[in-house]
């Protein structure tokens, strides 16, 4: 029964004449809220919090980085990312040292500690999201990468031409 219904849902919302960009970003804004719910629930059950899986999780995949680097990569502040990595620091999963290039410069890395943290939970969160997208084929993972690009792209491109006036 469920599956006939979710066929005749399918069967309506493909055949729907309009292409309306208000009712798509309604779509996309929900999805999103679900999406994160659910995610964020995921990282907070591991006992650490959204910031510092953040924080960790780009030192994983981009290796030691500077202070300064990290903060835009993980959308903080630079008031936010200083004290996050002070409490990474007092936690051990980081080390912070002077730049050899430049003493004002400070290089954050994951530890050991640090990294046997992280790579469980990014594993767990990585299981997550392909829970997430089950339903979804690669081909139209590959369009709706494509498309939130493009849109992403537009909307920088919008923000940058908005802050000049």
């Amino acid at each position: 029964m469920d599956n006939e219904l979710e066929k005749a849902q399918h069967q309506k919302a493909m055949t729907k004449t309009s292409s309306d960009p208000v009712h798509c970003w309604l779509v996309w804004r929900k999805a999103h809220e679900a999406a994160s719910d659910y995610l964020y629930r995921g990282i907070e059950e591991t006992g650490i919090s959204d910031t510092d899986f953040r924080v960790l999780e780009a030192l994983l995949h981009k290796g030691p980085l500077p202070v300064n680097i990290i903060g835009p990569k993980v959308h903080l502040t630079a008031g936010s990312i200083s004290v996050a990595v002070d409490r990474l620091l007092e936690k051990g999963w980081v080390s912070r040292v002077e730049s050899p290039d430049d003493r004002r410069v400070r290089i954050v890395a994951l530890t050991k500690t640090g990294k046997d943290l992280i790579v469980p939970i990014f594993r767990k969160h990585s299981a997550e999201i392909a829970r997430l997208f089950a339903d979804v084929n690669p081909k139209e993972l590959r369009i709706l990468e494509h498309f939130l690009k493009k849109a992403g792209k537009r909307a920088r491109a919008l923000a940058e031409e908005r802050s000049k006036h």
